[in-house]
């Protein structure tokens, strides 16, 4: 890799440079709390033996990817802010590039593996047992890691391989794949086609996972004669599916909708909002309604605060 770059400038909020200070805080609070939710989610799970069964411990896989993502992006974000703009060399924004597709990537496929894990649970309960034991959880983890580790490096070897030159500003908070990619100045084809092979595995096809087991789910519940029976079944999926919805949507909002009648800035919000927000919401979708959670929880304060 010969390049006439070394050095790539991120503009970050140049246009909110009078609220940076209190963007910083805000970030700053969001951060924290992401750290704080999603590292009592695993603390909880690990903890509390009424939560070892599968469906939890894929929660706590996807709070491990929501903790690896915002630690990669958030940081070097606040320099960024603070100093209206900051720099990166070329190695490292590839890394931060790699490092957060491949935390991406790897949500992508567990929230494939946990809607199959809702179907097995709702559609075959006599076996779900058999089907879904700790081994073959592993299994699905251990494959969900190599899939999206080995996809995600392919992309990143080829855009290492890529000639950079010319202007080295990106208007961005971080080192997104399309503005890095805008920088190149070597022929992208090989970069364009893995990336396409990339979306077809760890995005488009989990999405038909999802979709077609939910289709088995919303069958089979609807065929449940009693009415709490079918609350009961719907409940235990509803919060999977939630955060379905919102990851599928800003991941649509920010990389498939159309952003040519867009500003820069409303770009950036969208980004922020999946890179920050996404993260920081998951552990309280998965435990505001969670009676489970809520019987672990005051199960552990009791624990440790008996006269509480």
């Amino acid at each position: 890799m010969q390049n006439n770059i070394t050095i790539i400038v991120l503009l970050g909020f140049q246009d909110l440079h009078n609220f940076k200070i209190l963007l910083f805080f805000i970030l700053l609070i969001i951060y924290s709390l992401t750290l704080l939710g999603n590292i009592f989610i695993i603390s909880l799970v690990s903890l509390s033996r009424n939560l070892h069964s599968p469906m939890y411990f894929f929660i706590t896989q996807v709070s491990v990817f929501d903790i690896l993502l915002t630690t990669d992006i958030v940081p070097n974000m606040f320099s960024i802010i603070l100093n209206d703009g900051g720099t990166i060399s070329l190695q490292c924004c590839i890394v931060q590039f790699y490092m957060f597709a491949n935390a991406e990537a790897t949500e992508c496929l567990l929230l494939a593996v946990m809607s199959y894990d809702r179907y097995l649970a709702i559609c075959n309960p006599f076996h779900y047992g058999t089907l879904m034991s700790s081994m073959t959880c592993l299994k699905f983890i251990v494959f969900t890691w190599l899939l999206s580790f080995a996809m995600t490096l392919s992309d990143a070897i080829a855009t290492w391989n890529l000639t950079f030159c010319g202007t080295n500003i990106i208007d961005h908070f971080f080192c997104d794949f399309t503005p890095l990619l805008g920088l190149a100045c070597s022929n992208a084809t090989i970069v364009h086609i893995q990336t396409f092979l990339f979306c077809v595995v760890v995005l488009i096809c989990p999405f038909i996972t999802i979709v077609v087991s939910y289709i088995y789910i919303v069958y089979t519940i609807i065929k449940i004669p009693s009415i709490s029976g079918r609350k009961k079944a719907f409940s235990t999926c509803s919060s999977h599916l939630t955060v379905v919805c919102l990851f599928y949507g800003a991941l649509i909002s920010v990389y498939v909708v159309p952003t040519k009648g867009h500003s820069l800035i409303i770009n950036k919000v969208l980004a922020l909002f999946y890179t920050v927000m996404t993260p920081l919401l998951n552990p309280i979708i998965y435990t505001l309604r969670n009676q489970d959670f809520k019987e672990a929880f005051m199960k552990w304060r009791h624990n440790f605060h008996p006269n509480i």
